[in-house]
Formats: C-alpha cells, sequence, structure tokens
C-alpha cells in the first residue's frame, strides 16, 4: 500500500470513528456501552498487531516505534484498569469524577492520535520527496 493511501486510510478512519460516536450518543446507553466493548477489543487487538509487527522488525527506528507501542500499550492498559474500577461505582460525585478523568483521557487519545497523523503526514511527504529524487537520480544515471 502507497503511503499516500495509508494516509487517505487513516483519515476515513476518523471520519468512521466520529461517525460512530455521534450515532452511538443519540441511539442511547446501550448501544454506546456496546460500542465501547466493541472498541476496547478492537484498540486491544490493532495493539497486538502492532507489536507483532514491531517484534519482526529490526533497526533504531523500529525500536523506539516499539517503545513507543510498548508505552501506548501500557497506557491503554491503565485506562482499561480505571475503566473498569470505576463502572462498578454509583455515587454521583464519584460518576462525575470518572466522567472527568475518562474525558481528560480521550482527549489525549485525541492528541496522540493528531500527532501520529501529523508524523504520518510528514513521512507521506518525505517518502514521496526520496521517491522523486531516486527517480532524477536513476534518469541521469
Amino acid at each position: 500500500m502507497a503511503a499516500s493511501d495509508a494516509l487517505e486510510q487513516l483519515a476515513a478512519q476518523a471520519r468512521t470513528a466520529e461517525d460512530k460516536y455521534r450515532q452511538s450518543t443519540a441511539k442511547g446507553r446501550a448501544d454506546l456501552e456496546a460500542r465501547v466493548t466493541a472498541a476496547r477489543k478492537s484498540v486491544d487487538q490493532h495493539a497486538d498487531e502492532l507489536r507483532a509487527k514491531a517484534d519482526k522488525a529490526s533497526g533504531d527506528a523500529e525500536r523506539n516505534w516499539k517503545d513507543l507501542q510498548r508505552s501506548w500499550k501500557d497506557h491503554i492498559a491503565m485506562l482499561h484498569e480505571r475503566m473498569d474500577e470505576k463502572k462498578a461505582e454509583r455515587d454521583i460525585k464519584k460518576a462525575e469524577r470518572r466522567a472527568a478523568l475518562a474525558e481528560e483521557d480521550a482527549l489525549d487519545a485525541v492528541d496522540f492520535a493528531a500527532a501520529a497523523l501529523e508524523e504520518a503526514e510528514y513521512s507521506v511527504l518525505d517518502a514521496a520527496l526520496a521517491r522523486m529524487d531516486a527517480d532524477e537520480v536513476a534518469a541521469t544515471a
């Protein structure tokens, strides 16, 4: 898959996530809980796939990526643990505090995704430039 196609796919994924959010909140709590469960399963599966891919790679860039993935997985595990602990609470004050923490975590995840999207954009542009350079060198050889 070309890097530009991957960037386009990432943008489509972001649009789909936004649509699912809007639909779930409009349908009510049961649908939202079902989508949260499905999203959590997908995140865990994707993290496992990324980790498997990183394990096959070598070199400094891959090791840095693996470290980032490990850190991200640890962050996700902490979020899941926090969500599981707080789910049982019924007290309104605790529920409000949990909501505020969950909102902060969601904003952090969005910030992380935005940074990843910026990095993906840079990498796609850099790859296109490298391809142009290679084509120019090949044409003059």
